[in-house]
């Protein structure tokens, strides 16, 4: 039986962001799509998130992908591509997650100048970064560094550090390897001291979810592994009730492990933390489980962090945290 699109005949319009590295992420899946004989082509949506000076903090994560799915419900785009870092933990039923292609290494990166590493930085250095998450991680390791508030796309965040301006920025490492700029980066930076956001490196391709012919198509070019770990990573930032912009990090992958007769299998690791927003205090704890049960997982991780006293934490550091 063949399967037909809303437009039959008519390229698959893939709606994205206008920056380099939005453009460059849908391209992926619009070369994806077209290599599976599906012709489809990127229309570029602008956002009031990218014509906005103002925090994230203030204007919410939401608004980046909003106008992508109002641009959905228009009928102006058949498929949003997000990151999904940006996409809200409430799900909304007028639209479904057809595919989460394999991710991007989900870690945190430092751009320092003259090569720096972390540890090497002075004390006073100023670095860039304006997500409370990546501050308050970077304050419990006692560096003595200047977190200066930080925007704008990756090249401008770059250029911060080039002209002298700055002294390292800290970026996620999906972003710089997709435009091609791993070769900038001074240090990749180990879960161990900062964990990265939730679905971190992962895009989301998004459909309405009435238009189950076209979830099919998209569904092809799911990774099963991928969604399994940021399943757990946002079940575990629902749990929590913590908005995109809490101070709260988490990684969950897939391991292999051994059986009492030897056999190897998968298993899924999930790790969590929430973190006072001066660096006084982090809360850290993990758990394994089977990937099929990857929501159940990140939320036993979320009421482990809860029980040890997450929810205090981040309401004395940030209030109590919208979903944005």
């Amino acid at each position: 039986m063949s399967v037909t699109t809303p437009r039959s005949g008519s390229p698959l319009r893939i709606g994205t962001r206008g920056s380099l590295l939005a453009t460059t992420q849908a391209g992926t899946v619009r070369d994806a799509l077209i290599a599976a004989g599906h012709p489809a082509e990127l229309v570029i949506i602008k956002t009031k998130g990218d014509q906005s000076t103002d925090p994230v903090q203030k204007i919410g994560v939401g608004v980046f992908t909003a106008e992508l799915r109002e641009a959905l419900l228009d009928n102006r785009v058949d498929v949003a591509v997000h990151s999904y870092k940006d996409l809200p933990t409430a799900q909304d039923p007028r639209f479904v997650i057809a595919a989460i292609p394999p991710r991007e290494d989900p870690r945190d990166a430092l751009v320092a100048r003259d090569g720096l590493v972390l540890g090497e930085l002075p004390a006073g250095s100023k670095v860039g970064t304006s997500a409370p998450r990546r501050v308050s991680q970077l304050k419990a390791l006692g560096l003595g560094l200047d977190i200066v508030p930080l925007r704008g796309n990756l090249q401008r965040r770059l250029g911060k550090v080039e002209s002298g301006e700055l002294d390292a920025v800290i970026l996620a490492r999906a972003g710089l390897s997709r435009i091609g700029l791993l070769d900038l980066i001074t240090e990749n930076i180990e879960p161990v001291q900062m964990l990265p956001a939730p679905a971190q490196g992962a895009l989301a391709v998004e459909c309405l979810s009435a238009n189950v012919e076209l979830a099919a198509i998209l569904a092809e070019h799911d990774d099963a592994g991928t969604r399994a770990a940021v399943t757990a990573e946002r079940a575990l930032l629902a749990e929590l009730e913590a908005g995109c912009t809490a101070p709260v990090g988490a990684i969950a992958e897939i391991v292999e492990s051994l059986d009492d007769d030897g056999r190897i299998f998968d298993e899924l690791s999930v790790r969590g933390c929430a973190a006072a927003i001066d660096g006084s205090d982090v809360i850290r704890t993990g758990a394994v489980g089977a990937p099929d049960k990857a929501e159940e997982l990140g939320r036993a991780v979320a009421r482990e962090l809860l029980e040890l006293g997450a929810r205090e934490l981040m309401n004395v550091t940030t209030g109590e945290a919208a979903d944005v």
